[in-house]
């Protein structure tokens, strides 16, 4: 479907692609990996025609659309979430407008060329409708966008009023909703949370498209991608398998790659050893003379990319606090007449790794700046615990970095008076080496200033974190780093992320928010998921118990006939209601069949009297089939 040749694309002195090749197919799930700066983006923004390539080519099937996810996107007015989603859908519009004209027109002619060419353009425009989803656009807008979190009572809201994070969520609806050939996704999970995520994740394993996508969320890829596509050396090195799998054969490639570079040298140095000591001896001249051809003949190994650079991060030693070191006592707040919080209790044990899940909008991030104190509460009490030093990282510290300070002045205004701390070598541990460190901050990318913000954290020493999604922007050598401090950190930390394979490697409690009530689990994330799981499970499971202590053993015994009476009754009346539809669906395909087969005779134009009457009654049929198989569907699950 997409097919990459001979690409080469330069910034200034550095090659991004140097004659890379790359073929695409059309149900491929790719996963495009490599450090930040390495040209992933760039080489999206190329496919889609948003940059030139210098050399080379990118070749697309003709007739496939490219849907493009790109990290920021201006800002959406003047429209509810809702109308501003359904925009995505004016392609059907347009489609079945001109399956209307197409009908006219086919009616309307006489030329038999003609016809064949009509025909053929309304087949694959009634294809097109299908796949965009005509017959149910909205249905289908309203169900994507509860999938990303929207709730139905927000989809009114004006798109103004949304954050950065909501808008990014808005232009994913409405790409996922215009359904194209191939999707693009650059860090589509940046601004979703766990539960999203994941049903992210399931919409696009059944996504009847190709989709390419750029994230640094390890989890994500292995639930979706069956391909990695690394960046290195300015080529373009396919994988097949998951992430996990990448990262396995790469690592296979270094070390065989390496044993065969030594062996080569070994050789090399072997045979050098006979070229010196015979090269100038008569008997063995022409051998040592073969020998040195043998050496110039070898072609220097090709070993992968070296294993990459990533932060060398870790936490100064927490100072002992008590036992407790953050409890929040009978807490209420509000948002206006949104309550929130009513009578929270949550206390943070000294050492605890706690994350905070739960849906969009439950109130996961109010809890974590209540903890930090970057809220008041409005009720009840927030206790600090003995000799408690708070460190809080949070979009916002991102945010209020001053662009027009250079980024070791930013991170020396952070120092505290009295701390002794070499501004260089801290940054050095976050990737800023050289000059990197009096860049302006304004030109930074996203993952600068988040490595930035989560230096000054470190410039003193703190015994409770509180961390709201701080792998976003960053790559994954980068939150592996990030990972492995926070393992070895001796503190407390609260933390709300979406990465799951974070989750899993840090956390030993789960705290569990759902509209405002807090539940806590002692466990890590597999066993709460577990427990979850179970809880739905039975949740979900008929009640079948009367609850009547005292009931007869009669009585009880006529209730379980007539509940199961009820049953077989509504079961029976499901399955005829199944069978009812199924006979639908069957009636109307022999009908299509047969109105298929009378529109491919060559003398259907000429012998059918009201064709437009006829397409009209095709098109009805095909929408009917359509509703039934959503209703099958909806009784079958």
């Amino acid at each position: 479907m997409i097919t990459i040749t001979g690409l080469t694309r330069s910034f200034g002195a550095r090659d991004l692609f140097r004659d890379a090749d790359l073929r695409i197919g059309a149900r491929d799930r790719l996963a495009l990996v490599g450090p930040n700066g390495s040209g992933k983006t760039t080489l999206f923004e190329m496919i889609v025609g948003r940059q030139q390539p210098d050399a080379g080519r990118i070749d697309t099937t003709r007739g496939v659309t490219l849907g493009y996810l790109p990290q920021e996107t201006d800002a959406l007015r003047g429209r509810s979430i809702i109308e501003e989603v359904l925009r995505a859908g004016s392609d059907a519009a347009e489609t079945g407008h001109r399956l209307d004209v197409l009908t006219d027109e086919l009616a309307a002619t006489t030329d038999e060329a003609d016809r064949q060419r009509l025909l053929t353009e309304y087949a694959h425009l009634q294809t097109r409708f299908e796949t965009l989803g005509g017959y149910s656009l909205e249905s289908q807008a309203r169900t994507i966008c509860a999938g990303l979190g929207f709730r139905d009572e927000d989809l009114g809201r004006r798109t103004e009023t949304l954050s950065g994070g909501w808008l990014m969520r808005v232009a994913l609806a409405k790409l996922l909703l215009a359904a194209p050939d191939a999707l693009l996704l650059d860090e589509p999970t940046n601004h979703l949370d766990v539960e999203s995520v994941v049903w992210l994740e399931k919409f696009l394993r059944t996504f009847e498209g190709a989709v390419l996508l750029i994230s640094h969320d390890r989890d994500f890829m292995n639930g979706l991608c069956s391909r990695v596509v690394e960046i290195e050396r300015s080529r373009l090195v396919s994988y097949t398998g998951d992430y996990s799998s990448f990262v396995e054969q790469r690592e296979q490639r270094i070390e065989q790659a390496l044993a065969a570079a030594e062996n080569q040298a070994k050789r090399k140095e072997q045979l050098m050893l006979f070229v010196n000591r015979f090269r100038y001896k008569k008997s063995k001249a022409k051998q040592a003379q073969a020998k040195l051809r043998m050496v110039e003949r070898m072609g220097a190994i090709d070993v992968p990319g070296e294993r990459r650079r990533a932060m060398k991060l870790g936490f100064p030693p927490a100072p002992r606090a008590g036992r407790i070191v953050m409890e929040l006592s009978g807490v209420g707040f509000s948002y206006g007449d949104k309550r929130v919080y009513d009578d929270l209790n949550l206390a943070i044990e000294r050492g605890r790794r706690v994350a905070l899940v739960g849906p969009n909008g439950a109130g996961k991030t109010t809890l974590l700046k209540l903890i930090a104190g970057a809220l008041e509460p409005q009720a009840g009490e927030r206790r600090p615990g003995h000799n408690v030093s708070l460190g809080y990282f949070a979009q916002h510290q991102i945010e209020a970095l001053d662009p027009e300070n250079r980024v070791i002045e930013e991170l020396e205004r952070a120092v505290p008076p009295g701390v002794q701390i070499r501004a260089r070598d801290l940054l050095g541990r976050f990737l800023f080496s050289g000059d990197d460190v009096d860049k302006k901050v304004a030109v930074l990318s996203g993952g600068e200033r988040t490595r930035l913000a989560m230096a000054k954290i470190l410039v003193s020493a703190r015994n409770l974190l509180c961390l709201d999604e701080p792998t976003n922007h960053l790559d994954i050598w980068s939150r592996d780093a990030l990972e492995d401090a926070l393992e070895d950190y001796d503190g407390a930390l609260v933390l709300i992320t979406h990465d799951r394979h974070l989750i899993r490697q840090v956390a030993d409690t789960i705290v569990e928010v759902i509209d405002g009530r807090v539940r806590v689990f002692p466990e890590e994330y597999e066993s709460y998921l577990e427990r979850r799981a179970a809880e739905e499970a039975a949740t979900a499971a008929p009640a079948a118990r009367t609850g009547a202590a005292r009931t007869t053993a009669a009585a009880a015994a006529k209730e379980r006939r007539r509940a199961s009476a009820d049953e077989r009754a509504r079961a029976r009346a499901e399955m005829n209601a199944r069978r009812s539809v199924e006979r639908e669906i069957e009636r109307l395909y022999a009908e299509l069949e047969e109105m298929n087969g009378a529109m491919s005779r060559p003398d259907f134009y000429s012998t059918t009297e009201d064709i437009a009457g006829f397409m009209k009654t095709y098109d009805d049929a095909r929408a009917r089939v359509a509703d039934l198989e959503a209703e099958w569907d909806k009784l079958t699950s």
